[in-house]
């Protein structure tokens, strides 16, 4: 079986374990969070390793784990970056006592397609260091859109807690600064080392990609729903759904 079956299987097995994330309650079947999480890091992995090569995949990881686990620590212990919160203890082990070490693993789980959507987004016949711009700028939207639905789910679930009453669900405009500025300064770190992509990117390929981000998306919306959050998922339907449709639309030339 070829690397881009497994991606395939991959990402088909992320999609049925996020459907019973949503609906499992209803059949008596339990999906955890962090299975969901660990298979949709494993896709975003795969696929990198194949557009990025393995080398650009493992450093995008590496820049992708510290710059979040340095912002999200500081954050936690200061109240810089977010604004004032702690985490639970229902996301597992932390680092330091701070940080849950499945955070950074879900941080590349999404920041990946978001990579992927503005590299399809961002204009072609820009400059280096304006594509650089572009597309950093595009992929923390692009990410941060998720956490405007995805926030207020876990918040509710317990999961972490804001130590201030924020205008947002409970949660201080703040937040989404400081997800843009980590995920711009992430990918930002990644292409200015990367340099100019080596080959041509696959339309078809980057779309498996673009689902991943889809299947996110559709699985907080349908979350929100089951949960009696209409609201919240029809912000969650137009914060994210657009960055799903342009991304898969997108024909980038080759």
């Amino acid at each position: 079986m070829t690397l881009r079956r497994i991606s395939l299987a991959v990402l088909i097995l992320f999609a049925l374990l996020m459907a019973l994330s949503v609906f499992g309650r209803q059949l008596g079947v339990a999906v955890p969070n962090q299975a969901v999480t660990l298979v949709g890091f494993a896709f975003a992995l795969l696929h990198a390793g194949q557009r990025e090569g393995w080398k650009g995949a493992l450093g995008l990881l590496a820049l992708v784990f510290g710059v979040s686990l340095l912002f999200e620590s500081v954050g936690v212990a200061t109240g810089w970056v977010y604004g004032p919160y702690h985490y639970t203890e229902k996301l597992g082990p932390r680092f330091l006592g701070l940080v849950p070490y499945l955070i950074p693993v879900a941080w590349f789980m999404m920041s990946y397609p978001s990579f992927v959507i503005a590299e399809r987004l961002a204009p072609e016949g820009a400059g280096r260091w304006q594509r650089v711009l572009a597309v950093a700028a595009l992929g923390g939207l692009a990410m941060t859109a998720w956490d405007v639905i995805m926030d207020p789910i876990m918040v509710a679930g317990g999961h972490w807690v804001w130590d201030v009453d924020g205008a947002y669900f409970g949660i201080p405009l703040q937040n989404f600064w400081g997800w843009w500025l980590t995920v711009f300064t992430s990918y930002a770190l990644y292409l200015i080392a990367r340099g100019r992509q080596a080959k041509p990117r696959e339309a078809g390929f980057d779309r498996l990609a673009v689902l991943s981000y889809l299947v996110t998306a559709l699985g907080m919306i349908g979350g929100s729903l089951v949960n009696g959050a209409g609201d919240l998922a029809l912000i969650g339907f137009f914060a994210m759904m657009p960055w799903a449709v342009m991304g898969w639309a997108r024909q980038p030339a080759q």
